[in-house]
């Protein structure tokens, strides 16, 4: 999914890459992975496009910044323009890729990572980044597949990986929405940084919830997808 830069910025270079795996995670949701040809931090995003001329769109790097790869994940929006293409993409295809840019980083400090869908990319790419330690990952899903990269992040973080899990019953999910899991909460670190990443409406939810439950507001730092 699209992260909230939807128009990105007219001065951005784009340079041809070809598409060097592809994978279907979920219905409709897809990772596709380009070689690597710079550096980055994890949180930062990537412009995308399929062709000269065509507005591109912004994607969260979900993967690790030491790999040899750089993966993005999204899943199709219906009336989007650039999603059903890039589903309906093959590995080797050719599509157009920025430099890697933004600021939605965490690094080492503690921290509580909050995710709905997709918006797990930047997460995910912290995570492979070796950014795990001394963090809570809180991670939004419809169904039981809706969390993606659980089979590497569960084994590592453990109890610090909590799964909410709105609409199916599963093993080791918290049954419900995040926010309500949040609202359950009787404590909350008010030192440490909150990072939030998803929907508008998910991230204006959680915000309000940490506010009310007395966490700063320059504690709260967000990214929304759409």
């Amino acid at each position: 999914m699209a992260n909230s830069y939807s128009t990105a910025k007219s001065d951005l270079q784009l340079v041809p890459f070809e598409i060097s795996r592809k994978h279907q995670l979920a219905e409709d949701v897809y990772l596709i992975s380009v070689p690597r040809k710079s550096d980055f931090e994890a949180g930062q995003v990537v412009a995308v496009s399929l062709s000269d001329g065509q507005t591109p769109r912004l994607y969260s790097i979900a993967s690790g910044n030491a790999g040899p790869e750089i993966s993005i994940l999204f899943n199709i929006k219906k009336d989007g323009f650039l999603s059903p293409q890039l589903a309906n993409s093959k590995e080797g295809d050719r599509i157009l890729v920025s430099a890697p840019f933004g600021n939605f980083t965490c690094r080492d400090e503690k921290a509580c990572w909050i995710a709905s869908g997709t918006g797990i990319a930047p997460f995910a790419s912290m995570f492979f980044s070796g950014q795990w330690k001394g963090k809570t990952l809180i991670h939004g899903g419809r169904t039981v597949d809706s969390f993606y990269f659980q089979d590497d992040i569960a084994p590592v973080m453990k109890e610090s990986y909590i799964r909410c899990c709105s609409q199916e019953n599963g093993l080791g999910l918290y049954q419900g929405r995040l926010t309500s899991y949040l609202k359950e909460q009787t404590y909350l670190d008010l030192s440490q940084k909150y990072y939030l990443c998803g929907s508008p409406e998910m991230v204006v939810d959680v915000r309000d919830i940490l506010i009310s439950k007395k966490v700063p507001f320059e504690n709260i730092i967000s990214e929304i997808y759409f």
